[in-house]
């Protein structure tokens, strides 16, 4: 049928776990592509609330197979207590595979991230402190322990510990001045996870690719966002992954050929947790009840969301690089009871209009002044009870529209609120079924506002 990705646009906290449920209820196949536990997803159905960090937002589809993969790192205890909750609450986890490719975070990633981040001081990233970075860092040395080596038994994984935990050992004591982990004392925290993950690792390449080949209907669920990218993002300040919608053949064995759609969850307003440029960040009343009305507070650390008002040159940037084809927005109830609404449509430095996202120089946003375009806002408080998207304000529809404009690509779906059923489907948006079928455009849009202002 078809194969759907979902990307963030922005820094994240996008609502991707709301719309990967969404559209993840008419898959057969959901696929977390990358990026660990640093992610937070979170989907609300009827009085549930589900709050994913590893497990793809599209096992609450009973239907589905799960695969969590090659791109991914996996925190065991992590993993292992979402299982445990979710089995709790009456949900399957029968069709969860995970990808004996996968790079496993073990305890000495966990301390190493915190303290690498507490010895850079001022300069810090922001990390979660899970120990995201320090395990990609070794998958990129070579010294990584896989999946395959957990599955494996405790024989094969004392070997493989004994030749990289030296390293590690050298870092936390030379470097830090912090104890040495004893080999035994962390396989004896590991064997018993290994054991219970042992019968979910799979070779989730061969089962996405059979599913590709058999015509299935496939999700493909990113973390983290674009402007997070490794590559693409507002470098240093990132994660250690692709999150952008190349990533989805990068980590999972999946080619290129095989997607047809592209949908970037964008915010009403944006948002960013930690340090890094924000050039429509506020730092006043309003950015203060934004965060209160959007309950704007890290899924994975509680740590208050930095808000601004949506940046339309940074969203065209996400759209050129995943090559988007439609839009999913969240959040657009937060808005409501703001007399004005601003959206960010370029950036004054030195007197020069910057048109485009300075990806390779983001020192450039540094003392950049937006420009914005002012729309009217709608004075209803509350917009969650509307059923159909035409009944919104007008000029709520007319917010929605702009972002369009900005895109240069339809909004598919509209979020209203936290809940599954929340959500608005524009007049001529297809129903989430029928994105599957939609195939791939012949010549992907050109965002008609990237070059005029």
């Amino acid at each position: 049928m078809g194969a759907v990705v979902v990307v963030g646009t922005h820094w994240g906290d996008e609502a991707k776990g709301k719309f990967v449920d969404l559209i993840g209820q008419d898959a057969e196949v959901v696929i977390r592509y990358g990026g660990g536990p640093n992610a937070g997803h979170t989907v609300i159905v009827g009085d549930q609330t589900h709050k994913f960090h590893l497990v793809p937002s599209g096992i609450l589809n009973p239907r589905a197979v799960c695969l969590m993969a090659d791109g991914m790192v996996i925190d065991p205890e992590i993993l292992l207590r979402e299982i445990d909750e979710l089995n709790r609450r009456g949900v399957s986890t029968d069709g969860l595979k995970i990808s004996h490719n996968a790079h496993v975070i073990l305890p000495y990633h966990k301390r190493l991230d915190v303290l690498e981040e507490k010895a850079k001081g001022a300069r810090a990233i922001g990390t979660t402190g899970r120990g995201v970075g320090p395990c990609y860092v070794d998958k990129a040395a070579r010294l990584g322990i896989r999946m395959f080596d957990l599955a494996q038994g405790i024989t094969h994984l004392r070997e493989r510990l004994r030749a990289v935990l030296p390293y590690k050992n050298d870092a936390l004591t030379k470097l830090y001045g912090e104890e040495a982990m004893d080999l035994e004392t962390l396989l004896a925290v590991l064997a018993p996870l290994a054991e219970r993950l042992r019968p979910f690792v799979a070779d989730t390449t061969a089962i996405a690719g059979d599913a590709v080949a058999e015509g299935k209907r496939i999700l493909f669920e990113g973390a983290q966002a674009t402007l997070l990218d490794i590559d693409g993002g507002t470098y240093p300040y990132v994660t250690s992954s692709h999150p952008v919608s190349g990533g989805a053949c990068i980590g999972t064995g999946v080619p290129p050929t095989a997607i047809d759609q592209v949908l970037g969850v964008v915010k009403a307003y944006t948002t960013r947790v930690g340090a890094g440029t924000f050039p429509t960040e506020l730092l006043d009343e309003q950015g203060e009840r934004i965060r209160e009305r959007g309950h704007e507070y890290g899924t994975t650390t509680g740590r208050a969301r930095r808000c601004g008002w949506l940046d339309g040159v940074a969203l065209r940037y996400a759209v050129r690089v995943n090559g988007l084809t439609g839009v999913c927005v969240g959040h657009l109830d937060v808005l409501a009871g703001f007399d004005t609404i601003r959206v960010c449509v370029g950036y004054l430095k030195g007197g020069k209009l910057l048109r485009d996202f300075p990806a390779g120089d983001v020192s450039l946003l540094d003392g950049c002044e937006p420009v914005f375009d002012e729309l009217p806002g709608w004075p209803e408080e509350s917009i969650e009870n509307v059923a159909r998207f035409e009944d919104l304000p007008v000029t709520a529809q007319a917010y929605v529209r702009k972002v369009e404009e900005i895109a240069g690509v339809p909004a598919r779906f509209v979020s209203i609120g936290p809940r599954r059923d929340q959500t608005l489907v524009p007049p001529g948006s297809p129903a989430p079924r029928a994105l599957f079928s939609l195939g791939r455009p012949v010549v992907l849009p050109t965002p008609a506002a990237s070059r005029v202002l």
